[in-house]
Formats: structure tokens, C-alpha cells, sequence
């Protein structure tokens, strides 16, 4: 039986780009994982059952990050690190996403 893909949104995929201009303009935010995940939406590669769970899973560790007092959160002047690390697993249009597919799983 074939495995399971789910396609990126556009808006997470534009998420996943503002996030990589962030992260080279104020080198922070984001692990190497989340490059390799921003590089996946930007480039609209199916993402499998264990992308969307991981998805899943980063958002609902994470969602404390948008309570950091050290830089702002949805800033392109200065931005989080925990902001441009969201924006590299697909932003809010990313969680929304993952929530979903993850419920289905």
C-alpha cells in the first residue's frame, strides 16, 4: 500500500520563505531541521504521515515561544528567534495545517 503525502499550502510555503530571509538577515532562529522543513514547503515537496506528526508535534512545543520577551514576535525589524523558527515550520497557516492532517491520522 502506498504511503500517504499531503501537499503544502502556498501560505506556508510563504511563511517558510520570510522565515528563511529572517533567519540569513539576523542569523537566529531555526535549527537545522527547520531549514530543511522551510526548504521542503518553500519547494512544495509532499510531506509524508511523520512530517505532519512532526509538524504537529514542533507547533504544539513551541506555541510558548510567542510569550518571549527578547525581540518581537511577527517583526521584520526584529524579530524572535522563536518567530523566524515558527515561520520556518510554515507559520500559522503551518500549525492550522498540521493540526488538521494530524487529526486525521
Amino acid at each position: 500500500m502506498a504511503k500517504a503525502t499531503f501537499k503544502p499550502n502556498q501560505q506556508m510555503a510563504a511563511a517558510a520563505k520570510r522565515g528563511l530571509k529572517l533567519r540569513e538577515k539576523f542569523g537566529r532562529g531555526g535549527t537545522d531541521v527547520g531549514v530543511r522543513r522551510a526548504k521542503q514547503l518553500v519547494d512544495g515537496d509532499d510531506l509524508d504521515d511523520s512530517d505532519v506528526k512532526s509538524m504537529h508535534s514542533y507547533f504544539a512545543r513551541h506555541a510558548v515561544d510567542k510569550d518571549g520577551a527578547a525581540h518581537q514576535w511577527d517583526s521584520d525589524d526584529d524579530p524572535s528567534a522563536g518567530f523566524i523558527a515558527w515561520l520556518l515550520w510554515g507559520g500559522d497557516a503551518g500549525k492550522k495545517w498540521a493540526d488538521a492532517h494530524a487529526e486525521k491520522l
